[in-house]
């Protein structure tokens, strides 16, 4: 479909406004234009969130607030924000990381979208603005059902981990700028020796990011050892519903999750 308005509105109210009319959200583009390029949006209309005020990021208090038009250099340069460098520098090349925006990686498709894993495993928080209203969603949510028609994510809250909690593994076909074969993210916390909380999110083995809840019951109460965390990786397949691609077959994704899981937790 040929693309005849592109509205640029200046507010969250504003962009609901537009919205209305049935337009695609646009962030920085990097997965809307291809699709506009190619003609295979369904739409006609563009809504770009470039000047609706929604790039911001604060922290207080322990959370951090960011904004959904914020890019990833943006999030990768906050000194609040460094434990997630890791992350991003695994995602694309700096050029696509200066217009990808925190609100657009909740709703790009696996094996991509390795944010979104992260912010599964910090438990976020998303703002949305829509024709009834500001509210809140838990990231799982929006991630499994996106948003209705006419809301627009605005922004994410996460707390921010304490030191030491913050484990990440991506494995992919290259050293960096390659989708994910498999991707871990968690903040999992450990006292007396034995793990007291842990939260584990999974790319790369679903068609969405996932939680890997039988990995993280299994971890309670147990030290991260090469043999537990092993085991921890043999169950989350259940939590999983692995895709062939291009980048590896369902078969091996399934058989390699157990060892990068280890891995994000010891290094190897």
């Amino acid at each position: 479909m040929v693309i005849s308005a592109v509205h640029v509105p200046e507010s969250a109210d504003a962009v609901v406004a537009c919205l209305a009319g049935g337009g695609w959200v646009m962030g920085g583009g990097t997965v809307v234009m291809p699709l506009v390029n190619s003609g295979a949006a369904p739409v006609s209309e563009l809504v770009s969130l470039r000047r609706a005020g929604l790039g911001g990021i604060e922290v207080r208090d322990g959370v951090a607030r960011i904004g959904a038009a914020a890019t990833f250099t943006a999030v990768g340069a906050h000194p609040e924000l460094a434990f997630l460098r890791p992350a991003l520098r695994t995602i694309a090349s700096p050029t696509l990381r200066n217009q990808a925006t925190v609100g657009g990686n909740l709703f790009v498709a696996q094996p991509y979208g390795d944010l979104a894993v992260c912010l599964l495993a910090l438990d976020a928080t998303c703002e949305i603005a829509g024709p009834d209203g500001r509210r809140d969603a838990a990231v799982t949510d929006v991630l499994a059902s996106g948003v209705a028609a006419g809301e627009v994510v605005v922004a994410v809250r996460v707390a921010l981990p304490e030191p030491g909690d913050w484990y990440f593994h991506k494995a992919m076909r290259r050293r960096l700028n390659s989708a994910a074969i498999v991707t871990v993210a968690s903040v999992t916390r450990v006292g007396g020796g034995v793990v007291t909380t842990a939260t584990i999110a999974l790319g790369g083995v679903a068609s969405r990011p996932v939680r890997a809840v039988s990995a993280e019951r299994l971890l309670l109460g147990r030290p991260l050892t090469h043999e537990v965390l092993t085991e921890a990786g043999q169950a989350a397949r259940g939590d999983t519903a692995p895709f062939d691609d291009a980048y590896a077959s369902a078969w091996y994704r399934t058989r390699v999750l157990p060892v990068h899981l280890r891995r994000a937790f010891l290094p190897e």
